[in-house]
């Protein structure tokens, strides 16, 4: 991508980069992931979150798709590929009947470590190859501005 091949209104312009290096990067190092035989990057991005924010208790459904990284459109279905692959477990949530809590097994803590050092040099990679650790640190307050901003205005706070 080039300048030159971004629309002339720069507010415009930023959208389509944006989306185009955000869809590129991903691609990427998803690809890096399964050419060295691991799961899709969505799981990494579910036992990643799993585990850091809940390891013990777990999450709700709902408030593990807030803290995805990946968009994710039938979370629902990976959980259940997650739990057929022995790497999460539902737990039943005592104060409410209907409600569950997913939680990270160990099986799934030891193949998200696994696929962390591939994950890392492959952001390094493709990242951190463009740019400086000065211009990482602008773009990511420039972009958690942009997010903060969007969320806001669509309710999700």
């Amino acid at each position: 991508m080039q300048l030159t091949d971004l629309p002339n209104d720069p507010i415009v312009a930023a959208w389509v980069a944006i989306v185009r290096a955000s869809n590129g990067l991903i691609a990427a190092v998803a690809a890096d992931g399964k050419a060295a035989g691991f799961p899709p990057l969505e799981w990494y991005d579910v036992l990643w979150e799993l585990e850091r924010r809940c390891p013990d208790r777990g999450l709700r459904p709902f408030e593990l798709e807030r803290g995805l990284l990946i968009a994710q459109y039938n979370v629902s279905r990976l959980v259940e590929r997650l739990c057929q692959a022995g790497y999460v477990e539902r737990r039943r949530c005592e104060s409410d009947a209907r409600g569950q809590f997913l939680v990270i097994t160990d099986k799934g803590k030891a193949i998200r470590q696994k696929m962390w050092p591939v994950y890392l040099a492959s952001i390094q990679r493709h990242i951190g190859a463009c740019l400086s650790a000065d211009e990482a640190r602008a773009l990511c307050a420039l972009l958690v501005r942009v997010a903060s901003t969007g969320n806001d205005r669509d309710g999700r706070g």
